[in-house]
Parts: structure tokens; sequence; C-alpha cells
């Protein structure tokens, strides 16, 4: 980013921080590092913004203690609380009857939170069911007010548990409805599961094994084209065989078929209220430089491909797999809201409040969450705070707003780190930090920024 730029969107971060409305970044001035980030800050970069292959940096953030004082900010009239604390929280889902599911992924186990709307903290925490294989996704199905079943993503098979509204605890023995996700356990371990409106499709995200399939292998052009024929346009072979693909069968897992393809890190999936489409959170390739690829949130074709190991945002080729793939190269679909790279976007959810005493404000209504999780394969850092994608009518314009910032401590650490997000009964945000271990409440009351 050029120095003028840099003092642009220092500038415009004040500006945001004030309460103003600042003018939407674009361009160069759309890319930058946590030094830029502030509530109200609109980026927007597009495919004609892709910088050329550079170095890339290395620098892996430390987590250190939450420093005396420190805040996390967001716009005016939303207030931020420690709402729970709890063993390194990931994936975070609302029940129809407003309890809250999490993933402690790395304890295998996953958490039911029951609170009264407006409350700062939950009235009541439980183990709804744990020595899970490191659990990531949560659904409940049916879709509606009365689900029977809650599935979980493992990260190698897909389980449920008999579930009625209320329960705290899993009330029967698991039924697996996916024995068998990937060929091997290596790479990206997150794996998400939705479904569709009318609960007959279930959808399943499975990420790579590896950077940009280096253990693959090739294949001739015919050999090729008939692998894509017998599978799905741009789909991954060898020890890749299904991933980087999201998936769709029906709820007992029959007819497993690709959805998409070409998707290096689908981690979170979501389902649009208004157009029914199905969404996700993606994590794109490394070490292609500072600024390259965006990582991005798009609606997911059925039938797309979106490029990876090949290509990227589009038709720009990945120089380390140079022609291995000419036929593949109009073939691309570019994703709808590209983020600055590798600010690992995880978790996604839309709001769709309408009241309670935590709700926002109406022009927040259809707007999409994401968690950036925070680079570390960057000179100097960015993500590590939560946006807000902004769409129209349920259309992405492209534009995503820096929402909670103030995670990062310095050029050397930071102390917390989002993960995924959900809206409560009462409105509120629910966000997952693995960092500090900490489910942050983000409430809207009108009366001005603050947090503690």
């Amino acid at each position: 980013m050029s120095q003028l730029a840099a003092v642009f969107a220092v500038g415009l971060a004040s500006v945001a921080a004030s309460g103003a409305v600042a003018a939407t970044l674009t361009g160069d001035a759309a890319f930058g590092d946590w030094r830029s980030d502030a509530p109200g800050v609109v980026r927007r970069i597009t495919q004609e913004d892709i910088p050329p292959v550079s170095r890339p940096g290395v620098a892996p953030a430390a987590i250190v203690a939450r420093p005396a004082g420190a805040q996390l900010a967001t716009l005016p009239g939303f207030s931020v609380a420690a709402f729970v604390t709890l063993e390194g929280p990931r994936q975070i889902r609302t029940a129809p009857n407003g309890d809250i599911f999490v993933a402690e992924t790395d304890q295998g186990r996953i958490r039911v939170l029951r609170t009264a709307d407006g409350a700062d903290h939950p009235v009541t925490t439980e183990t709804f069911i744990d020595g899970l294989d490191r659990p990531f996704g949560i659904a409940f199905w049916p879709v509606g007010a009365n689900p029977q079943w809650v599935y979980i993503a493992n990260t190698n098979s897909v389980v449920r548990y008999p579930y009625r509204s209320g329960d705290l605890r899993a009330r029967g023995p698991a039924q697996i409805i996916v024995p068998k996700l990937t060929l091997t356990g290596k790479g990206h371990s997150t794996r998400d599961v939705a479904f569709s409106p009318d609960s007959r499709r279930m959808y399943v995200s499975v990420g790579s094994g590896s950077n940009i399939a280096e253990g693959m292998g090739k294949k001739t052009p015919a050999e090729a084209a008939a692998w894509d024929g017998a599978h799905a346009v741009g789909a991954a072979w060898g020890d890749e065989t299904g991933r980087a693909d999201v998936l769709v069968m029906d709820p007992l897992g029959r007819g497993s078929r690709v959805w998409a393809t070409g998707i290096r890190n689908c981690v979170s999936l979501a389902i649009e209220p208004r157009t029914s489409d199905l969404w996700c959170a993606t994590n794109e390739r490394d070490l292609l430089g500072d600024d390259l690829p965006p990582d991005y949130a798009t609606r997911v074709r059925q039938g797309a491909f979106y490029g990876w190991p090949w290509y990227y945002i589009g038709a720009h080729e990945d120089p380390r797999l140079k022609g291995q793939r000419p036929d593949l190269a109009g073939k691309v679909a570019v994703p709808d809201v590209l983020f600055q790279a590798h600010s690992a976007p995880l978790g996604l959810t839309f709001y769709i409040a309408r009241n309670g005493p935590a709700a926002f404000p109406a022009e927040y209504r259809g707007s999409a969450f994401v968690g950036l999780h925070g680079s570390w394969n960057r000179a100097s850092r960015t993500g590590y705070k939560v946006v807000r994608l902004i769409l129209k009518d349920g259309v992405p314009t492209g534009a995503y707003e820096d929402f909670l910032t103030g995670f990062v401590v310095d050029k050397n650490g930071v102390w917390g780190r989002p993960v995924g997000v959900t809206v409560a009964h009462d409105g509120a945000l629910l966000v997952t930090d693995d960092a500090s271990n900490i489910v942050w409440r983000v409430a809207y009351d009108g009366r001005g920024a603050s947090a503690k």
C-alpha cells in the first residue's frame, strides 16, 4: 500500500471512530493492515485490484494476555461485553429456542449456553456431548421451530443426535450420517454443515489437504477432462479427492455429490434468508505475497468452480502451477466479497433479528457478519476483527465494514482472535474468540459505544 493510501486509510479510520459516515476505500486504498482498521471503515476490493505476485512476509502473531485497560471498539450506539469464558470456543450457532451451541473443537466437545433476553451472561452452561473428533459445524434439522436432530460435523465425519427443543444434553447416541469425508487427515480440519430452507438438502464443506495440492500429481489434458466428466469441473484428485469442495446430499447422507469445486477452505456455511442462497467464508492460498490472493465470502453456486489450486479470483493463474489446466482459465467463478489477503475469514452469519432488547437498527437486517481470525503469513498483520458485509435485497455489494476491532496489541502481539458469529434470541451478536477463550456479546442500546 502506498504512503498516501496509508494516510488516507488512517484518516478515514479516525472519522469512522467519531461516528461520521466514511467513504468506501477502493483501489490501493482498500489494502492495508491492522493500523488502518477502525469501526466504520468500509472497503471494497475487486478483481481488477489484484496485485502482482510478490515475496510473502511471515509474521505469526504472539498470543498475549489481554493488556490492562484493553478494550474492543465498535460503532456508536453499540456495547461490547464478555459473555462467557470457555475452552477454545470456535463455531457458534443459535438453536430455534434461543439456546446457544458452541463447539470447543480442541476439547472434542459441544457446549450449550442458556441465557435470558438482555442478559450479559448465560444462566446455564452445559455439555451437550463430548468425546468428538475436532467438532466444528453445528446445524439443526429439520429447519424451523421444532428440530428433531442436532447435526455435528467432525473433522472426518458427520453425525447427528436426537434433540427436542430445550435439551441441554444429547438425549440419545449418535447416528453416523457420513462415516468418512476425506481420504487423509492432513490439512484443513474444519467442516461445516447447513441445510436448505426446505430441509431436503444437506451441504457439507470440506477444505483442502494442502496449500496448492503439492502432492496431488498431474494429469494429461485427456485424463483431466475424463476426471472432470466423472466428478465435477475443476474437481481435485489423488489425495485431494473430495476436498476443496462443498458437497450436497440428503439429510441421511445419501446421494452425495459435489455442489461446487475449487474452494480452498470453505470454513463456514450459511443460508441467506431472503434469497436462500448458500454462502461460505473462505481462506485462500498462501505464499504469493502480502496482498495476494484476497480471502473471500461468496454465494456458492451449483456447479461453479472457484479456481483452487490452479487459479484464484477469476483467471489469475497460480505461477507455481503454470500451464497445468489452461482449459479451466475461462471457467473460474469470481467470489462476491473480497477481503484483504490472509485475513482468515472463519465464522459467517446473517443478521435477521427484528426485535429484542439488544436488536440492531433496521439498516443492519440482511447484513452478514464475518469473523476474521487474522493473518500469519504477512509482514504486517491483517484481520483480527469482525466485519459486516453490506448486502442490498440479499445481493452482495462487494463492500465490507469494520464492526469490531481492538484485538491487536502492537506489531508483535494480539490478545484475541475472532472465530464464530451468531445472532442471539435478543438480537445481540455473539462472537467466539479462541485466543482469549471468551464469547463476546455486542448489543445495541443507542447510547454510544462502550466495552467491558
